[in-house]
């Protein structure tokens, strides 16, 4: 049988709370050339799409052009911001449009759908802006499942064990 003997100078537990079906969340970062750069030093794609002025002038693209991963990237910020430890476990992508220097990407995150087992899936949208179209369009779309656990302080941890 389990006792429980109250502390009164104990921290009561603090829970970060998990998210949930309809909760959303989002990232925004203007992408520049300096970015587009240390992305393809860091991952070793120096494709001249991304790197070149003068290739990427001459693409079906008219110019360059952000890597894809990059974009998707600030899909990860944009899950940070859902609650609990959030830990991703997969990903569906479809690009739709490319993303240039200059332009602003908006990633949203909104929980569609309890999988059980802590596990959601996250229906994913990256829209762009630029001072050319302001309008936001959409560049990236796609499901995530993630998992989403409630994350407690270890003050919290140490307050549960004094009580016990």
């Amino acid at each position: 049988m389990l006792t429980h003997h109250a502390n009164p100078d104990a921290v009561i537990p603090t829970c970060m709370p998990v998210a949930s079906v309809g909760d959303t969340a989002d990232a925004t970062e203007t992408i520049t050339t300096d970015d587009i750069e240390a992305y393809a030093a860091l991952v070793g794609d120096t494709n001249p799409i991304h790197v070149d002025d003068d290739y990427a002038r001459d693409t079906m693209f008219d110019g360059r052009v952000a890597h894809g991963m990059l974009s998707a990237g600030i899909v990860s910020a944009a899950l940070a911001d859902l609650d609990g430890d959030v830990v991703y476990l997969s990903q569906d992508l479809q690009f739709e449009a490319p993303v240039r220097p200059g332009d602003t990407v908006t990633a949203t995150a909104e929980v569609v759908e309890d999988l059980g087992n802590d596990q959601l899936r996250v229906q994913t949208t990256v829209t762009a802006t630029s001072d050319e179209s302001p309008e936001p369009s959409v560049v990236l779309s796609g499901d995530a499942i993630v998992m989403s656990v409630p994350h407690e302080t270890q003050e919290s941890v140490d307050a549960t064990a004094s009580t016990d």
